[in-house]
């Protein structure tokens, strides 16, 4: 009897639980849901009775070991950083280890030993990374085929409110883990657009984003998403003059987020300046003299006020000079911000996630056409729990676990979902499931 491990419940967790609970009800495997918070688990699995739900200090190598070597596969929803402790039990203890996340040095430096475990470790499986590079990776390979020259790719990807719940002045809700929200873009980006090698650091990010064309969709901007460069020989697209990949915001949150990154107020390691701080209000209050503003916090929005009145909106509704307690779990700004998106961007029960996928090609055709490929993605949650981000992050996951366990894939290694071996099933399945890319191919000329 096949067994698969799921470490964490959280956000993202609903859909792959789901799926592998179906799973196992079907060909009579087993599964078990680890999480720190194990009344979390044991709610998600409580109609498929081949579940077990436990809780799990991941951080504690004997309670990680009797699980893992328990299982056949495992699959890891918890923060990257806590990737590489659970890979190297899996290479112990040789079990297939999935993971939506990057692929990050320290786990790059297992390669090998992965290698000669003779398992498989497959990354970079949900969403964004993940349903992206199938997509992308399809459509290269088929242009490719049909001896088109690649000139530019720019692939979107944004984690949204659905219209119809869009009802903030950030046109945003959280439908996953806050953290990276408040950590977006930290680390720069660098990508290539019309032959030149774009950097900017991360005071520079959300600065003048650029707007993209979704059809039938509000007005959504892009900023760029890590290192894209790194994905060019990834995949084989060296002759382009444009490369990047994206994320993608309403124009209106992008810059009242800069404001944000402006005023420090996500900045993960300013403890010491703020140690001193016991409300809302003190911590404003130091933010504003740490960047040399001589005003209190509602004067300061005033003045705003004159330049944007949507930002003044979008500060005012956080109510970030408010004078309850600090949460005391509150080490730094971006603790502080993180306890405050959460209350006031979550999701409200009825609330619809959307998730926004658009890769745009460029490409020559054998016979000299210039065009390009626009390759769309819709799609929109249940509710607030039942969210389009779990669903597109959870299937991906589950989809892979099933292949590698029947057989179907016998891949070994590290690897990303970029070969066909992979992608086609897995592309096939989520079609069934109702994730399904919308085309339109476009003269260059009526651009």
């Amino acid at each position: 009897m096949k067994h698969i491990l799921i470490l964490g419940a959280g956000k993202s967790a609903t859909s792959l639980i789901q799926y592998v609970g179906n799973l196992c009800r079907l060909l009579d495997w087993r599964f078990t849901v680890a999480d720190a918070n194990p009344t979390s688990a044991e709610r998600k699995i409580k109609n498929f009775p081949q579940g077990k739900a436990v809780a799990l200090d991941v951080t504690k190598p004997e309670q990680r070991a009797a699980l893992i070597q328990t299982a056949d596969l495992v699959i890891s929803l918890l923060p990257p950083g806590l990737h590489i402790q659970v890979a190297r039990d899996c290479i112990q203890f040789k079990k297939h280890l999935l993971t939506a996340s990057y692929i990050d040095t320290p786990l790059r430096e297992l390669s090998e030993e992965i290698e000669k475990a003779g398992v498989l470790f497959l990354c970079e499986m949900g969403l964004d990374p993940g349903i992206d590079h199938m997509s992308a990776m399809e459509i290269i390979h088929r242009l490719k085929k049909e001896n088109a020259r690649i000139t530019s790719f720019v692939s979107h990807c944004g984690g949204l409110i659905a219209p119809e719940s869009d009802n903030n002045p950030w046109h945003y809700k959280i439908s996953w883990n806050p953290r990276n929200i408040i950590l977006a873009g930290s680390a720069g980006a660098t990508y290539k657009k019309d032959g030149a090698i774009i950097q900017k650091k991360y005071s520079e990010i959300f600065e003048n984003c650029e707007s993209v064309d979704i059809p039938n969709m509000p007005h959504y901007s892009w900023y760029p998403n890590r290192d894209s460069l790194s994905y060019i020989p990834i995949y084989q697209l060296e002759e382009t003059d444009t490369f990047i990949r994206t994320t993608l915001r309403h124009q209106n949150f992008s810059k009242g987020w800069q404001w944000l990154v402006t005023l420090g107020l996500t900045d993960p390691t300013d403890g010491t300046s703020i140690g001193s701080c016991r409300s809302y209000h003190d911590w404003i209050h130091i933010k504003l003299k740490e960047k040399n503003i001589a005003h209190s916090w509602s004067e300061w929005l005033q003045q705003q006020a004159t330049i944007s009145p949507t930002l003044q909106q979008q500060l005012t509704f956080l109510a970030l000079d408010s004078n309850d307690p600090l949460p005391t779990q509150a080490n730094s700004s971006a603790d502080i911000l993180q306890s405050i998106l959460e209350r006031k961007l979550a999701l409200q029960p009825g609330d619809k996630d959307m998730i926004l996928m658009q890769h745009e090609i460029a490409y020559t055709t054998e016979s000299g056409k210039q065009e390009m490929l626009r390759s769309t993605l819709v799609v929109k949650g249940e509710d607030d729990e039942h969210t389009a981000m779990a669903k597109t992050v959870g299937l991906p996951l589950g989809i892979a676990a099933k292949l590698i366990l029947n057989g179907t894939l016998k891949s070994t290694g590290l690897k990303i979902p970029i070969e066909a071996a992979i992608y086609e099933p897995v592309l096939r399945e989520l079609a069934a499931e109702g994730i399904v890319f919308e085309e339109k191919i476009i003269p260059l000329t009526n651009l």
